[in-house]
């Protein structure tokens, strides 16, 4: 792996944005800055694409790698990949063609069953379209997600158990997205796997999320509670079954083509085993974040994996 010097190496973290998902990155962004710094990083520069002159200050130069914190659109959708590309700039987590494919679901969902990852049934809808609630019901059962095809950190994602209460979801996911994905509920425990690496991308350990009595899954109140109430590491599996789902969180990592991170998503069905919900390739950065948990529980501290990014940054730029 390339090994940089942190003294010398001038970081331009980038968070913040235009999507929904704004100021949640902008807490990534800054947890981030503060444990680059506390590595020992002499240039850590926190960069609103969204401000005039962002993309100038990044084009001149003044920069060796970016350290990307930006959520949903516009961050985790290959957008910015795309303009960092063009700019020969270096930067952390998966490339351009890995995170299109994974913000939408329908499209990551396609290449999961491709490679074998188990799925639920699902039924994609576009806005304007004539559908059926009926129809629907009958392809993914009675109980059911309603999501936007592209979006993150739940929003807009409704549970639904009857035709009334699929119709507001509807509502709900459409007014974030014109494609929505209707998805069978699969009951069990969810899990979520990180996985670190380019060639070789190694599974952390698996979380499980206990959202407790609030909502039943694991909407935005629960995301950003203190993780000590919703986060049980390791999660309570058989051995079997918790191998397995580190399996399928590297093979999402492959099918997708992702390099640096990524985290998916599961629910451990007592009948089916792991089903995977999605792959997140931005996961959140802050204290309360999943990812940096299940990191830290490998003995990978924050600023020793915010490192480790940016290594693995410049491995990617370098193959």
């Amino acid at each position: 792996m390339h090994t940089t010097d942190p003294a010398v190496t001038r970081v331009a973290v980038l968070a913040g944005g235009r999507s929904s998902e704004r100021e949640i990155s902008f807490s990534s962004g800054n947890a981030v800055a503060a444990a680059l710094k506390e590595y020992g990083y002499g240039t850590v520069d926190l960069i609103d694409p969204a401000e005039d002159g962002a993309f100038v200050r990044l084009a001149q130069g003044a920069y060796d790698v970016a350290f990307i914190a930006l959520h949903g659109e516009g961050g985790e959708d290959g957008t910015i990949q795309g303009a960092l590309e063009w700019l020969g700039l270096p930067y952390t987590g998966p490339g351009v063609i890995a995170s299109a494919c994974a913000a939408d679901k329908e499209v990551s969902k396609l290449i999961y069953r491709r490679a074998g990852v188990p799925t639920s049934p699902d039924v994609v809808l576009t806005k304007g379209e004539d559908y059926q609630v009926d129809e629907i019901l009958a392809a993914v059962g009675p109980e059911c997600f309603v999501k936007p095809a592209v979006n993150g950190s739940s929003f807009g994602v409704t549970p639904a158990s009857n035709a009334d209460e699929l119709r507001a979801a509807l509502d709900i996911a459409f007014s974030y997205d014109d494609k929505v994905l209707v998805e069978k509920r699969v009951r069990g425990t969810e899990i979520t796997v990180g996985v670190l690496g380019n060639s070789d991308p190694q599974a952390l350990p698996i979380v499980e999320i206990n959202p407790g009595d609030h909502a039943g899954f694991y909407d935005l109140k629960v995301k950003y509670e203190d993780p000590e109430l919703h986060h049980v590491i390791p999660a309570r599996l058989e051995p079997d079954v918790y191998a397995r789902a580190q399996q399928l969180a590297c093979a999402a990592h492959r099918a997708l083509g992702c390099t640096g991170l990524s985290r998916s998503d599961f629910i451990v069905s007592p009948e089916d085993g792991p089903v995977i919900l999605e792959t997140n390739t931005i996961p959140g950065m802050t204290a309360a974040s999943l990812y940096p948990d299940e990191a830290r529980h490998a003995g990978i501290e924050f600023p020793e994996l915010c490192h480790r990014l940016v290594e693995l940054a410049f491995e990617r730029s370098e193959q």
